[in-house]
């Protein structure tokens, strides 16, 4: 009778003491939307550890409590590198703040071959030194200023990242990269805000001899056409010029002598 007892209240202890051992010995994987959980085991006592070969994408799983879980981001994430007195060819430090946008394409082979630090030991040092000698092969001028310095900067990097993929077999998917706006010295940016009124006034000075130009060589063919010598053609124009005055509501005199008609403007009609 006493070992039926004894055997009983064995039963009820065991019972109730399983789910508190369950809960102590085990762990839930339960990843978020837009995560994997990569499974690391790492046993107390015997068996084998290492990268479980299947993440738990949806749902949930249960692990021993010694089982890592890594929850790895497998949307497109975007990483902000402050690049800080990167030189210039003409030797003027340049600041810039980069993004790169990769997504993580498979989330085991990652954390088993490259680990939770991925990104920081494999990429980031790579953008700063591919974006350090695309740098170099330009002057503060064409960054700061032309943004064509800055496109061919950024299809550099990108570039040479790919490849870098590629070559590493980093299972990860370069989706932008831009080294973004260059930030110089406060006198330098005076220098480049200087160097940019000059070349305005360059073009614009340039574009009024264009038009002066065309307007010279317009009015050349018209003489040629009609077949006019130039001392007609100023005679010509001479007409347009008196009938564009006197025309228009002007008090006009003509005076006749031996050297031709003479227009007389008064001074208050005179433009």
């Amino acid at each position: 009778m006493d070992n039926l007892f004894f055997f009983s209240l064995f039963l009820t202890v065991i019972v109730i003491l399983s789910p508190v051992v369950f809960c102590c010995l085990t762990y839930e994987a339960n990843p978020d939307a837009g995560f994997e959980v990569v499974l690391v085991d790492k046993p107390f006592f015997f068996g084998k550890g290492g990268v479980q070969p299947e993440p738990v994408k949806t749902g949930s799983e249960w692990t021993w409590r010694s089982t890592n879980h890594i929850h790895v981001d497998i949307r497109p994430v975007q990483f902000k590198i402050h690049l800080d007195g990167f030189m210039s060819k003409d030797g003027v430090p340049l600041d810039f703040d980069a993004v790169v946008r990769l997504r993580v394409t498979d989330s085991v082979s990652l954390i088993s071959k490259f680990g939770e630090g991925w990104y920081e030991n494999n990429v980031e040092n790579e953008v700063i030194n591919r974006v350090r000698n695309a740098v170099r092969k330009h002057k503060v001028n064409e960054i700061a200023i032309n943004t064509i310095a800055i496109e061919a900067i950024d299809e550099e990097v990108t570039n040479g990242l790919v490849s870098y993929i590629n070559e590493t077999e980093l299972p990860v998917e370069l989706i932008h990269f831009t080294v973004g706006k260059a930030n110089p010295p406060v006198s330098i940016k005076y220098q480049i805000f200087v160097t940019a009124i000059q070349q305005w006034r360059t073009l614009t000075e340039y574009q009024g001899k264009e038009a002066e130009t065309s307007s010279a060589e317009a009015d050349n063919a018209f003489r040629n056409a009609m077949n006019m010598s130039p001392e007609q053609f100023i005679a010509l124009e001479y007409i347009k010029a008196i009938r564009e005055v006197c025309g228009s509501g002007g008090n006009c005199t003509f005076l006749i002598g031996e050297n031709g008609v003479s227009p007389v403007i008064p001074t208050a009609t005179a433009k």
